[in-house]
């Protein structure tokens, strides 16, 4: 059977053969002694068990010598999959095709004369090198390449901006992966690097001066040695870059260290006439506004003062661009779905604004000015739609899409009439377009090509009633023809948090899935941001039981209407995705047949702590503050795994080096559920349909220097089928039988 499937390219028929026993399960799994300690936390006054905070010194011998076990348990039993080599092998060939970054322009040479910078990626780099074109039919030129930094990808390149002119390069580079960047500067014209090293950077943007002489960018102060990637992320500060000059040099803009949990920025318009500072409480979505009038562009006065132009954090304020001292505001004042006003920047109060685009029932996800009209990218049912104004708010037209799917990154500017985007689906390979505002025509600027055949799927989305009777949508992907008989393995997927909008994309994985026979499904669940501010309320702070709520409905509509059954039913998530797996896993561990958490903010407690976790209190709360601690203790999946439960077979992702969320987080709920998990055959004999008598696995991969974003191109096709591996066997995928037929 191995030879016959391996050996097959066409479109294969996965057959479920779940009383057919598998190698993995021959034995019971034996997992590492885990060290319980004694440690006791006390909340106010409520005692709670830390049995393995020790896990939190990630570099410690003893926590090297867990993972180093825990990971030889996971790697035996993922070695014994028979379908795994297979789905390795079907993962690399669909992602290896040519995938092809959003273009950024330069300054105008002339109108119809600029340099564009992407990214592009051959197939099955590990990393896209940075390509410099002269328009949009020019031959490109590579002018980095951050495969040559590390062979083993271990260095990553994490951000990366053009000087306007198109002469300087500033790019970030991190070890790992890690939020923490290191600056540095390439001369274009030479391909050489300059001197200028800028440490300690993260969480920021890079925004150059309109002579080309220096950037701004935010740092925070050096931690202590040693200390780097689990030290608080507080005390963020702004700084310019004067190129040629020493870090030491750099002048301070603004800093934070009095605004623990906060975030500072700064953009520059694009004519270079303001720099705006934006201040952030951590992730929460409202900010204040502050600006720096430079006069010349060509010759800035950095040491102008710093003005405010919104100084309470009461909505969400955000310049899209300006055209002389005529600012555009994108913002959620009196407008929780956003609305796009326009005002002088010397009279910046709401009595002085004019209305451009009004607040409709469909959010406004993104917006901008570009060939002098504004351009605003809607969600309706979190699905995207671009619609085009004039500045001074009439509508002109419509972009039109390729079908039902995701506008995702948008690139242009004011005074060029080049727009450029990339559209998605569940069905269709990320696209960069092309738009000319004054032809009014559609181009395809770089077009994928990938061995995936989507005419034979469908995409539809349903809505179903959450437990409170909130209407939520879900989308639902499957092959054309697919019976509803319950028997259909299927993955579900969702984030709910921090107002981030979860709508169509492309992915070879699930595309391999789908080839497989499985049904994929995504809810758009509270938290999120499809419907706006208020959604995103609606599931975050003491409103974080909606989120598992949602995500548990969604769930039952897929078993109710026989898209699939509980043994069959796969979800998984991913960070913020990742807590909502370990929660709804331990509110209904009864409603799923495997679970995949990547990941995850799991020790709801402590989470504020370490690194970027101050910055989430504002989505979360903190344990710190009684009424937070009584939301938090009910759902921290940590202190939530009960002794003596029957819990769906899970794997449990995360990075040794994850800067973003510490992968103590994962440690511990592992090692928890790896001690508490008791299924008995007689009391749930549906939860042993894959396995010979034991415990349903509960297995922990923990990948090495790479971190919570970063991991290259090998690395994440190997974990994306361990991952799939894993699911798929246990929702029953066993084995491949001959090709369906040819395409």
């Amino acid at each position: 059977m191995m030879t016959k499937f391996i050996t097959k390219l066409g479109l294969l028929v996965i057959v479920a053969m779940i009383t057919i026993p598998f190698e993995a399960n021959a034995q019971a799994l034996k997992y590492p002694d885990t060290f319980r300690d004694t440690i006791v936390d006390d909340y106010f006054g409520t005692k709670v068990p830390a049995p393995y905070q020790w896990m939190e010194e990630q570099n410690s011998p003893k926590v090297e010598a867990w993972v180093e076990a825990e990971n030889k348990v996971t790697f035996d039993y993922l070695d014994k999959i028979p379908i795994r080599k297979w789905i390795n092998g079907r993962i690399t060939k669909l992602w290896n095709y040519e995938k092809v970054g959003v273009p950024f322009q330069t300054q105008m040479v002339s109108r119809h004369e600029r340099m564009l910078i992407y990214s592009r990626n051959s197939g099955l780099q590990n990393q896209s090198p940075v390509y410099l074109q002269k328009a949009a039919a020019g031959r490109a030129k590579m002018i980095l390449d951050p495969n040559k930094l590390s062979p083993n990808g271990s260095i990553a390149l994490l951000d990366y901006q053009a000087s306007p002119d198109g002469k300087f390069l500033c790019y970030g580079l991190s070890q790992g992966g890690s939020d923490w960047e290191e600056l540095h500067v390439r001369n274009l014209v030479t391909g050489k690097d300059l001197p200028d090293t800028v440490h300690w950077v993260k969480f920021s943007g890079i925004a150059w001066t309109n002579d080309n002489r220096g950037f701004f960018y935010s740092r925070f102060p050096e931690p202590k040695k040693g200390e780097a990637l689990m030290s608080k992320a507080v005390g963020q500060e702004l700084f310019y870059h004067k190129i040629g000059t020493p870090q030491s040099e750099d002048k301070l803009l603004y800093n934070l260290r009095d605004y623990p949990g906060w975030y500072v920025g700064g953009t520059v318009s694009d004519d270079g006439r303001y720099l705006f500072i934006v201040l952030n409480k951590g992730t929460e979505s409202r900010n204040k506004i502050y600006y720096v009038d430079l006069k010349d562009p060509k010759h800035p006065d950095i040491s102008s003062p710093i003005v405010p132009l919104f100084a309470e954090d009461n909505a969400e304020y955000y310049t899209i661009g300006n055209v002389g001292t005529t600012i555009y505001l994108q913002t959620t004042l009196d407008a929780p779905n956003r609305r796009i006003v326009s005002f002088d920047i010397n009279k910046p109060q709401p009595e002085y604004w004019k209305s451009v685009v009004p607040e409709t029932r469909n959010v406004i996800e993104g917006s901008m000015i570009a060939g002098g009209h504004v351009v605003v990218n809607y969600l309706v049912d979190a699905k995207s739609g671009v619609a085009f104004y004039s500045l001074s708010g009439k509508h002109t037209g419509n972009l039109k899409l390729p079908g039902i799917g995701t506008v995702g990154e948008m690139s242009g500017r004011e005074d060029s009439p080049e727009l450029y985007y990339a559209f998605t689906s569940f069905l269709y390979p990320t696209t960069v377009f092309h738009y000319n505002f004054d032809s009014g025509k559609t181009s395809t600027f770089r077009a994928p090509h990938v061995d995936f055949k989507p005419a034979g799927f469908v995409t539809k989305q349903v809505f179903y009633h959450s437990k409170d009777g909130t209407l939520i949508p879900m989308f639902i992907t499957m092959k054309k023809g697919t019976k509803l008989n319950g028997d259909n393995p299927t993955l579900l997927y969702a984030y709910g948090g921090f107002n981030i909008s979860i709508t169509p994309s492309f992915s070879s994985t699930t595309a391999v899935w789908l080839e497989m026979g499985g049904i994929y499904a995504v809810a758009n669940i509270r938290g999120g941001g499809e419907y706006g501010e208020a959604w995103h309320h609606a599931g975050m702070l003491g409103k974080k039981q909606n989120v598992f709520d949602d995500f548990i409905a969604a769930a039952g509509y897929l078993v109710r209407e026989k898209y699939t059954s509980t043994p069959r039913l796969g979800i998984e998530g991913y960070s913020n995705g990742g807590l909502l797996m370990g929660a709804c896993e331990t509110e209904r561990p009864d409603l799923f047949g495997a679970v995949y958490a990547g990941a995850g903010v799991m020790d709801m407690l402590r989470y504020q702590k370490f690194s970027a976790g101050v910055g989430w209190v504002p989505e979360y709360g903190s344990s710190d503050d009684s009424t937070a601690f009584q939301w938090l203790i009910k759902y921290s999946p940590v202190q939530n795994v009960r002794p003596g439960t029957c819990y769906p077979p899970t794997i449990i992702t995360t990075a040794d080096h994850d800067d973003r969320v510490v992968p103590s987080h994962s440690y511990k709920f592992a090692a928890a559920m790896q001690h508490d998990q008791t299924c008995d055959e007689r009391l749930a004999p549906s939860r042993h349909i894959n396995r010979l008598g034991q415990d349903n696995p509960i297995l922990i991969r923990v990948e090495t220097k790479t971190s919570h974003n970063y991991m290259p191109t090998d690395k994440r096709i190997a974990q994306a089928a361990d991952v799939l591996s894993f699911m798929a066997y246990n929702l029953g995928i066993r084995e491949l039988t001959e090709p369906a037929g040819k395409e």
